[in-house]
């Protein structure tokens, strides 16, 4: 984890949840690396796309693969929740928390994105668009804070708000009867587009307007400090 301030800290709520606080502080009283924390996190995320990945194609239950995808998501927003808890409240900040704050971020997105557009009748396509605005989103913040400004973190698709929308679509396609799982033609005579498909677009669609939102932000910032 990165060793920023309180200030430049994503806000997350549950940061300030007692069993959370519990938790983070066995960590760092067992000494586990937080960088290691974020790797973990990788892995989950790791086997949430694998698990979308295979949804239609292996002898699995769908309830089953899209259960373990929900949970590696959690699993993986978790890692990243408790890496930096570790880092910051446990004082086990490293000259290489930048690249295990950053890095491990923009695979796990990847992994997941892709993974899912790749599920069953899914498009490929929406699931690398989802990750290529994923990676803009993170590339808009990065800039900022590159020039000398606090993060920015507003969403609407922010990376808690990107793994809730895949969390909602894998549960609902778990436990939806198969009359309540709709595929629509993207446009009449194109391509069909499933629940994933349609989530991972609005993903994609959600992060490019954050991106413009946070650019546009910083246009107005660089031009105040020019003046």
């Amino acid at each position: 984890m990165a060793a920023s301030t309180d200030f430049d800290r994503r806000p997350i709520a549950a940061r300030s949840l007692g069993p959370i606080q519990r938790f983070a502080a066995l960590l760092a009283r067992a000494r586990v690396s937080p960088n290691l924390i974020s790797v973990l996190g990788v892995v989950a995320a790791a086997i949430a796309g694998v698990s979308l990945a295979l949804v239609g194609r292996v002898e699995v239950p769908y309830l089953v693969l899209y259960l373990v995808a929900a949970a590696g998501i959690q699993l993986r927003l978790m890692a990243n929740l408790l890496d930096g808890m570790v880092a910051v409240e446990g004082k086990m900040r490293s000259a290489v928390g930048d690249l295990y704050n950053e890095v491990p971020d923009r695979l796990s997105d990847t992994f997941i994105f892709v993974g899912a557009g790749y599920c069953f009748r899914g498009e490929a396509w929406a699931g690398w668009a989802a990750a290529c605005a994923a990676l803009f989103v993170t590339y808009s913040r990065v800039l900022g804070r590159s020039l000398g400004f606090p993060s920015d973190f507003r969403g609407p698709m922010a990376k808690q708000q990107r793994m809730f929308a895949m969390t909602v679509a894998c549960l609902y396609l778990a436990f939806a009867p198969p009359g309540f799982r709709p595929v629509v033609p993207f446009w009449p005579g194109g391509p069909t587009m499933s629940i994933m498909d349609w989530t991972l677009l609005l993903i994609a669609v959600g992060g490019l307007f954050t991106a413009w939102r946070r650019l546009a932000t910083l246009a107005r910032n660089l031009r105040s400090r020019g003046t």
